[in-house]
């Protein structure tokens, strides 16, 4: 006997690939959804990693502000305190000035001559005092002159004066302190010394 399969073979073929093609969709879906969702694991893990340095480089720039703040505290106490040694190494070079100029004017004061004031501002000295002739000043300007710690005297200004009961002559001049190198200033004082 021959048998005949009258079912629709077209439509069942058909069925059956429909239902291939649903799991086949299903599945692919299914990796998709797996795929996708791995990719968004792997970017947020690479986010909060990423994250993870930020904070650490935060953190460190934080430490590295903090050093730069106590380095530039640092510089500015350095800065100081050169500053201040300068001004010793200033007054420890100029310590000697004020004995020599003291020095160099009793040295140099003609008898006849006798002063009421100085002032020293810098390397300028103002001398104000009395005279008893136009002729006194000139001698003491030609010392001054002639003195190695002393130079450019100018006569600022001299006038008649009456100074208990007796003629003077009030004299206002100025003189520069000359500068030398502090080791002849130390030979100089300590041979005046001794």
């Amino acid at each position: 006997m021959i048998r005949i399969n009258l079912l629709p073979h077209r439509a069942l073929k058909r069925k059956a690939l429909q239902k291939q093609l649903s799991i086949l969709a299903g599945i692919v879906c299914a990796i998709g959804l797996l795929i996708v969702w791995a990719g968004h694991a792997m970017i947020a893990d690479q986010v909060d990693y990423q994250n993870t340095r930020n904070q650490y480089l935060n953190d460190q720039i934080a430490v590295l502000d903090k050093q730069i703040e106590e380095i530039r505290e640092i510089k500015m106490q350095t800065q100081e305190l050169l500053d201040r040694k300068g001004v010793v190494e200033t007054l420890q070079s100029s310590r000697a000035e004020v004995v020599h100029l003291l020095d160099q004017l009793v040295r140099l004061l003609p008898d006849g001559v006798y002063l009421q004031s100085v002032k020293q501002e810098g390397l300028s000295i103002n001398l104000v005092g009395y005279a008893q002739s136009n002729a006194w000043v000139s001698t003491l300007m030609r010392n001054l002159e002639s003195s190695q710690w002393l130079e450019s005297p100018v006569l600022i200004e001299i006038k008649a004066v009456t100074v208990n009961n007796t003629r003077q002559n009030e004299f206002n001049l100025s003189v520069r302190l000359a500068r030398t190198s502090t080791g002849d200033e130390d030979e100089d004082l300590m041979n005046m010394e001794g």
